[in-house]
């Protein structure tokens, strides 16, 4: 598994998001196990010490928590993977206007645009 990450950004902020996208998205599940730190550092290629830094954010977040002899494990909390999946919808569309705009794009042009897009993917 080949990542790119952007030099622009902690790597370990950038976990985060991956492995918040992974839980919001149900790819990661709900009681889940979560890998060690030591597979995900090889996964990811990165320092041990970067993925424990994202897991321990996340734990900071409610989405994952530790057993002490068992490792960590996705919150079953629906609630905060609900507002985890809402808070990244919000930033990706934050982001997208923000594109639409400096394109040049009116709101009713990009809105015309989701909807073309939207029916492509309909048919």
């Amino acid at each position: 598994m080949e990542n790119y990450f952007d030099s622009n950004t902690p790597i370990y902020l950038q976990l985060v998001k991956l492995f918040t996208i992974r839980i919001a998205g149900g790819e990661w599940n709900p009681g889940d196990r979560v890998m060690s730190v030591r597979d995900l550092a090889v996964t990811f290629k990165v320092n041990p010490n970067t993925v424990q830094r994202a897991l321990a954010e996340l734990e900071r977040d409610g989405l994952v928590y530790t057993e002490r002899t068992s490792g960590r494990f996705i919150t079953g909390e629906k609630e905060k993977i609900l507002e985890a999946r809402s808070s990244l919808a919000d930033q990706k569309i934050a982001d997208f206007v923000k594109q639409m705009r400096q394109l040049g794009y009116s709101r009713e042009q990009w809105l015309a645009l989701v909807e073309e897009t939207m029916k492509k993917e309909n048919t």
